[in-house]
């Protein structure tokens, strides 16, 4: 497929929804050349509710979904979502720690569209993102396989936005 014929929806949104503020960082950070080549909207939350009043009030094309999150879990968020008909179309990609296949076939049975675990590649999710919102295939810079959160090997890399400075 050549590069025009892929035909962006406009302003597409990705959320990323995890309450650790690292991991919302990091896929910040590996998101962000979709932002600026694509103008594709990232937005974050660090909860299950706070992501349920974006879902419905910006209906985003794409959610990278944590698991495990106090009060309203990824799981239960998955499924609010894929039961409402307004939502339904949202492509969730559930994006965690368990890696059984007991959480994955779980995952998959309430409505997520795919199953990633941590750690995870960040040009993995960043082709995910460019195929499911039909982007072009871009260059992915440097060639960490794995970022772990926290570790030098990230952060010495990568900057802050200023948005997230304190």
């Amino acid at each position: 497929m050549t590069e025009s014929q892929f035909v962006p929806r406009a302003e597409q949104h990705i959320l990323i929804v995890d309450d650790e503020p690292n991991i919302l960082i990091l896929m910040e950070q590996v998101l962000e050349e979709l932002e600026e080549e694509n103008d594709v909207i990232l937005l974050t939350a660090k909860n299950g509710e706070d992501a349920l009043a974006l879902i419905v009030e910006k209906h985003p094309n794409l959610i990278f979904l944590d698991v495990m999150m106090p009060n309203l879990s990824g799981f239960e968020l998955c499924q609010r979502v894929k039961e409402s008909p307004e939502l339904a179309d949202t492509y969730i990609v559930l994006l965690t720690a368990k890696g059984q296949a007991f959480d994955k076939e779980h995952g998959l049975l309430i409505g997520a569209d795919c199953y990633m675990t941590k750690p995870f590649r960040p040009k993995d999710i960043l082709n995910k993102a460019r195929h499911v919102l039909h982007l072009p295939d871009g260059h992915f810079p440097g060639n960490s396989d794995y970022w772990t959160v926290g570790s030098s090997r990230w952060t010495s890399g990568m900057k802050r936005r200023k948005t997230d400075m304190p």
